[in-house]
């Protein structure tokens, strides 16, 4: 069987899903059906909108299915009439298993971390929050449990010191794709077999070896929960490094924020000084023309880009050239 003999359906929604489902069309791969999201009111019109995987389907035109509910017994009915011989899945809602587990190879989803670490909803943002130097996309076949199926490939990516999530996230999306495409080669000719996750990860250099019984500590897995309010909020008790990392991490969505006079500031691009200082943590220093900062416990926070409540967002100089301490 080639790729153009594999019949494809692809479930996804958001632009980071875009990337993948053209790299397999690029590759002359059969795509039968696209499931995404039904369109949904946007903007100050509350104009119908489109998914981006909808609109990059109706430019290609494939068919296109947009379910409310998954188990609806119609949608069934139809996703099985495509007769796929494998689903692949990138960024979008979880699966019922009568969905998952419909076609005869299963369903491959495309993960923005090297699994088993980052299981979760935002792996990409909580990389960069807990200051990783390095990450990578994965490959695995759904199952059961969140993000624990059989590992098929993946593909290491270096985090820059001072990239965002948003850098990261665009970074990653190629590489997710070509790793997708190179997946689907692997298990045609062979090559790429599925590989149990291992939640014990291998230790490394940073596990202590135990006084008393000279045994190694398990290395413990790190976790992508879904971002909340509570999460986006900054600390200024924090160290320089953990808020600097924060923003990043958070930037350009949902965005970091902390007050100021009373009004929500979010921070989407910032500098870290390190420094030793006698100041209370979270005191606003500015010479209202050319630098805003927050201190923290070992150094100060400068603000580079930000959006106060009401206004767009902007760099610092321009907001200091209308805002009134």
């Amino acid at each position: 069987m080639t790729l153009a003999d594999l019949r494809i359906v692809f479930l996804g929604t958001p632009e980071f899903a875009v990337a993948s489902l053209d790299a397999l069309v690029q590759a002359g791969c059969s795509i039968v059906g696209v499931i995404t999201a039904p369109d949904k009111p946007a903007g100050r019109g509350m104009k119908l909108t489109e998914s981006a995987v909808k609109k990059y389907a109706v430019e290609k035109g494939l068919l296109i299915l947009q379910p409310e509910k998954l188990k609806n017994p119609s949608f069934l009915e139809e996703l099985k009439s495509l007769k796929a011989d494998v689903q692949v899945v990138v960024a979008f809602r979880m699966l019922p298993e009568v969905v998952w587990n419909m076609p005869p190879m299963g369903t491959i989803n495309v993960h923005g971390s090297l699994l088993p670490q980052y299981r979760g909803a935002a792996p990409i943002n909580w990389a960069v929050i807990n200051g990783e130097k390095e990450t990578g996309v994965t490959t695995f076949k759904l199952q059961h449990a969140i993000d624990t199926g059989d590992i098929l490939l993946q593909s290491t990516i270096r985090i820059g010191e001072d990239e965002t999530a948003g850098e990261l996230h665009d970074r990653m999306m190629l590489e997710g794709a070509n790793t997708l495409v190179e997946t689907m080669k692997g298990i045609l000719d062979g090559s790429v077999l599925p590989m149990e996750q291992d939640n014990h990860l291998p230790l490394t250099e940073r596990e202590e070896i135990a006084e008393n019984d000279q045994q190694l500590t398990v290395n413990e897995l790190k976790h992508a929960p879904k971002l909340f309010t509570e999460t986006c909020q900054i600390d200024w008790n924090l160290s320089a490094d953990n808020i600097y990392n924060l923003i990043r991490g958070l930037s350009p969505y949902p965005a970091a924020f902390t007050f100021l006079n009373e009004k929500k500031l979010k921070v989407f691009k910032a500098t870290k000084e390190i420094v030793g200082h006698n100041e209370k943590v979270g005191k606003v220093f500015t010479d209202e023309k050319t630098f805003l900062k927050f201190s923290c416990t070992n150094g100060f926070i400068s603000i580079v880009e930000l959006q106060l409540e009401g206004k767009k967002r902007m760099g610092v100089e321009e907001f200091l050239r209308g805002y009134r301490f």
